[in-house]
Parts: C-alpha cells; sequence; structure tokens
C-alpha cells in the first residue's frame, strides 16, 4: 500500500466520534520518501477547515523551526498527528479517539519507513516515546526504539504561549539536524 491508497482510505474513516463534528480529515502532508516524521496530537480549527496538518499560527511557527534547518514539507520531511480528526475546541485527544485512530499513523509510519520521528508536544510524545515522558527534561533528547530514533520537542501552540522555550526548542533542531546529517541517507 502507498500514502495515497491509506489516505483515500482514512478519509472515509468513522472509527471514533470525532468523525461527527470534523470538516476535514487530516491525514498528513509530505514527501513519500521522507526519513523524517513530524507528529503532533490533533488538527485545529486551521488544520480542520484547510484538511492539512499545521497550517495556523503553530504550522507557521513549525516552517520557521524547519526552514532554519533546512528542512520542508514539500521538499524532504513528512507531518501528520496522532488524530486525524480536530477534537472539539481543540481539547486533548481522549484516550479512545487516540487509540482508535493510531493504526492510521502506524500504517504511514510502516509505509515511510523513518529513521527519525518527531514528536511535537507532550501528547504526542507520551504516545510514541512513553507515558513517562517529560517534555520538560526530555526534549531534544533521542530514544533508540527498534532503530528508529525518537525525539520529543515542545508543541509549536506551546511556543506561542510561553515564547520563552524558542530558545531551547531551536537548539532541539539544531540537534536534530546534526542527528539527520549523522543517521539519513537523502534528507539533505
Amino acid at each position: 500500500m502507498d500514502l495515497q491508497t491509506l489516505q483515500q482510505e482514512c478519509l472515509a474513516c468513522q472509527r471514533c466520534g470525532l468523525c461527527q463534528t470534523r470538516t476535514n480529515v487530516v491525514f498528513g502532508q509530505g514527501v513519500p520518501n521522507a526519513e523524517v516524521l513530524f507528529v503532533g496530537e490533533g488538527p485545529g480549527a486551521s488544520e480542520d477547515e484547510q484538511g492539512l496538518p499545521f497550517v495556523g499560527r503553530s504550522g507557521q511557527l513549525l516552517d520557521h523551526y524547519l526552514e532554519a534547518i533546512d528542512l520542508s514539507r514539500e521538499k524532504n520531511v513528512y507531518i501528520a498527528n496522532i488524530v486525524k480528526c480536530r477534537p472539539p475546541q481543540n481539547r486533548d485527544p481522549l484516550p479512545e479517539e487516540s487509540k482508535a485512530c493510531i493504526p492510521w499513523l502506524r500504517q504511514q509510519f510502516q509505509i515511510l519507513q523513518p529513521r527519525i520521528v518527531v514528536c511535537l508536544g507532550r501528547i504526542a510524545a507520551q504516545q510514541m516515546i512513553g507515558p513517562e515522558f517529560l517534555i520538560t527534561r526530555e526534549h531534544g533528547k533521542f530514544f533508540d526504539k527498534q532503530g528508529t530514533l525518537f525525539m520529543g520537542t515542545y508543541h509549536p501552540a506551546a511556543l506561542l504561549r510561553y515564547p520563552v522555550n524558542k530558545p531551547a526548542v531551536f537548539g532541539d533542531f539544531v540537534a536534530l539536524r546534526e542527528k539527520i546529517t549523522q543517521v539519513c541517507d537523502h534528507t539533505y
């Protein structure tokens, strides 16, 4: 299966109640041979409206960080979320919603086979790295899980609320660039 076929299946998803309030399924965006996968928790209002991940204010900030280390969704990365439909009022996804939706992300992962996964925010990091992950202490650190490196960093929306963390996240992205040069074949 390829990403396009999987996306067509996902667009008709009815696995949880979020399908009743969504405008669009936000499947993901990027290049199909990406070695670096970015994962957030779920779409917000702008994402639900456009059907694309990270396109609102936090997405613009993410794009600036990506650009700073010569990455972009058009050129060399893929961006997705734990849940593909917007939770009402941008609340955290409920455990049953995440559980119903995560098979889509697993299939994206199997198709892409990324070398590095960057978890954007606490929820994505706790789902993918481990439930004990603390973003304040462990952001920017790499965890090897069966040959794939996982790293968590602050969610761009959190940086808009607490800009004091922006320098730390820039440091995380610099460390990411260095790790990409070590383990990726064609990202740069």
